[in-house]
């Protein structure tokens, strides 16, 4: 399922509009997305947790020339389902 079909799905469901059901999923997004930007967290009961996670610097190789490169360290989402989800799916 791509975003469209998502934004016709959640049209569908709560019987609204497409315009509204597109606001809506790009206000989950970006309440998402601001809440990791400042390292928190957001936990929907039921569904998961998205959460902030630190990768360390490390070394790696290019594919193409075989020379080693120093990769830096990164911030990194992450997705736990919670429970009901995996439940769901089993």
């Amino acid at each position: 399922m791509n975003k469209s079909e998502l934004i016709e799905h959640i049209a569908k469901q709560a019987d609204i509009s497409k315009a509204a059901a597109t606001r809506a999923l790009e206000a989950l997004i970006g309440g998402v997305k601001s809440t990791l930007k400042k390292s928190g967290s957001v936990s929907i009961v039921g569904f998961g947790t998205f959460a902030v996670s630190k990768r360390a610097a490390r070394s790696g190789r290019n594919p193409r020339t075989g020379a080693a490169i120093k990769i830096k360290a990164a911030k990194v989402p992450k997705f736990r389902p919670g429970k009901a989800l995996k439940d769901a799916l089993n």
